[in-house]
């Protein structure tokens, strides 16, 4: 018997071969695509010359032969370093657009009574970049040698003494308030958007004092310009072994320094948060990284993006106590 041919079975093989070559198509600008596909932007939420910059500088200048593509350090000032957050929170998540974030993020979530991003929700840890220890510096024009001297000489000062910090609600800030609780002095806070602009004026004696980080005043302590009197972490500095700590100065129990890391939004696909983080650790942990840390007062780290997610969410508890406690709260 001679068979008939069914047209609809002739139509269906031609849909599956449509789809199979679309799935092939498909699949293939996809690897095309593959990240990186594009220049990728470090943003940094201060202006440039402090810390945060030097440390994404650094950072940009090893990854950018890693990865193949342009390594862009972008400023994002402002807010307490919340205006970059917020940028990056609410950029598309393919791993093209990246936050140096710190410390005063999980400050940040405390001390502001309403921010337009969760820390904790919205972004994806990658690595942990270092720990800067923070110092009490005074312009050296200042009389005072010691802690003790610092306090005895602003009790007695006729108006309060001014301490720059990197804005309303970074550590700077938090350290002075704790310092003001512990000592009974009133110092006047004054903000600035980074460390860049405040280096600068505690040069010129605009402002008395800064808590900010070792990196943007070491150069200054070391050419004499500026007086290093206690370092705010539990352990003394490397870069600067002769200086006490604030505990060792008579403030019990002062430990409080700044980490800076990387941060993704927070659907960034999983294959490309683990390439970048096995790229960045690798480069963190390398011995000419390291180098470069040594030179600006900085302990590089490069942890697993789990160990970064339990110390934000760990430093955020611990924060959210001593900003009650202190009573900094900014509307």
């Amino acid at each position: 018997m001679r068979k008939t041919l069914n047209p609809r079975r002739g139509e269906l093989a031609a849909a599956a071969l449509a789809l199979t070559l679309g799935a092939l198509a498909t699949a293939s600008t996809v690897h095309a695509q593959a990240w990186p596909s594009k220049p990728v932007t470090l943003v940094v939420p201060f202006p440039a010359g402090g810390t945060t910059d030097v440390l994404a500088r650094a950072l940009a200048d090893r990854l950018q032969p890693v990865l193949g593509q342009p390594v862009i350090v972008e400023s994002k000032p402002g807010a307490g370093a919340t205006l970059g957050a917020d940028l990056v929170a609410k950029a598309k998540p393919d791993g093209h657009t990246l936050l140096i974030g710190a410390v005063h993020h999980t400050i940040a979530s405390s001390v502001f009574k309403k921010l337009p991003y969760d820390f904790q929700k919205d972004f994806a840890p990658v690595t942990t970049i270092a720990m800067v220890p923070n110092v009490l510096v005074i312009n050296a024009a200042t009389p005072a040698k010691s802690v003790a001297e610092l306090v005895a000489y602003a009790k007695a000062a006729k108006d309060p003494l001014s301490y720059g910090s990197n804005g309303n609600g970074t550590a700077q800030h938090l350290i002075g308030t704790q310092f003001e609780n512990l000592t009974g002095v009133q110092l006047l806070h004054v903000p600035y958007k980074g460390s860049g602009p405040l280096t600068t004026d505690l040069l010129g004696g605009q402002v008395a004092m800064s808590f900010d980080t070792i990196t943007p005043v070491l150069q200054h302590i070391k050419a004499g310009k500026l007086r290093a009197l206690a370092v705010t972490t539990a352990k003394r500095s490397s870069a600067l072994p002769d200086v006490p700590t604030l505990a060792e100065a008579g403030l019990k129990g002062f430990d409080i320094g700044t980490w800076f890391g990387v941060l993704a939004p927070a659907a960034t696909p999983k294959d490309v948060l683990v390439k970048l983080q096995t790229e960045m650790t690798k480069i963190i942990q390398s011995p000419e990284f390291r180098k470069r840390m040594d030179e600006i007062g900085a302990e590089p780290i490069g942890d697993s993006s789990e160990s970064m997610a339990r110390r934000i969410k760990d430093e955020t508890e611990k924060f959210a106590k001593l900003v009650k406690d202190a009573k900094v709260i900014i509307e």
